[in-house]
């Protein structure tokens, strides 16, 4: 009886311990296991043509600036083209670098004015050693306007209103409307119309006219 009490002691220290193990063992391994907080933006730094400066903007002095300037970018895809414009084509370019706590994490290269809307280049070599595929992609057609209203010295256009997909719709100039070429187009179009009908009436008159004589060569 008593080797059979000590042998159940034994039995049920033997699983306190292991469990005890157990639970030594998976308390770093879920502490390590947790997901980092990401941490929001802090800023941006512009750099490019014609600023003699970078243009150091922080989310706590310049919100909508920052939000404004991080909304070009922040859509982008994991793959984009791998070929873009001819340099010829790209006009001025704006570098941006993302801050996160203080310390560059990402950065994009916009060009604003090039031929064709704007463009947004992603090296593949980023600050934070992130694995990032590089690629071009076609950029918000507000993109001139949000870096001018960052502190960009480029000129204003009026050309561009924001909302739409892609950040922005662009506004197609009204033709001047012309009466006297109008009244022409119509006219012409009326008699292409009645030479039409006529044609028409005439297939139409000798078709009945060949099958009524069919039908009294027939009936003789």
């Amino acid at each position: 009886m008593v080797r059979k009490v000590r042998r159940l002691l034994a039995a049920v220290a033997g699983v306190v311990i292991a469990s005890a193990c157990s639970l030594a063992l998976a308390g770093p391994t879920a502490a390590q296991a947790a997901p980092r907080p990401k941490l929001a933006p802090a800023g941006v730094d512009i750099t490019g043509d014609r600023l003699t400066q970078p243009l150091q903007l922080r989310a706590d002095s310049h919100p909508t600036e920052v939000n404004a300037v991080l909304d070009q970018v922040k859509w982008l895809g994991q793959t984009g083209q791998q070929r873009g414009p001819e340099a010829k084509d790209l006009g001025p370019k704006y570098t941006v670098v993302v801050l996160n706590a203080g310390s560059p994490a990402k950065t994009y290269d916009l060009y604003p004015l090039a031929k064709g809307g704007p463009r947004v280049y992603r090296p593949a070599k980023q600050p934070d050693l992130s694995k990032t595929r590089a690629g071009w992609f076609y950029g918000r057609l507000n993109m001139s306007e949000t870096l001018r209203g960052a502190g960009v010295p480029l000129d204003a256009r009026s050309d561009t209103i924001s909302g739409g997909i892609g950040g922005g719709e662009r506004v197609v100039p009204e033709q001047p409307l012309d009466p006297a070429q109008g009244i022409g187009d119509a006219l012409d179009e009326l008699q292409r119309l009645l030479l039409l009908n006529v044609g028409v009436m005439v297939l139409i008159t000798g078709g009945l006219a060949g099958i009524a004589l069919l039908v009294r060569r027939r009936t003789r």
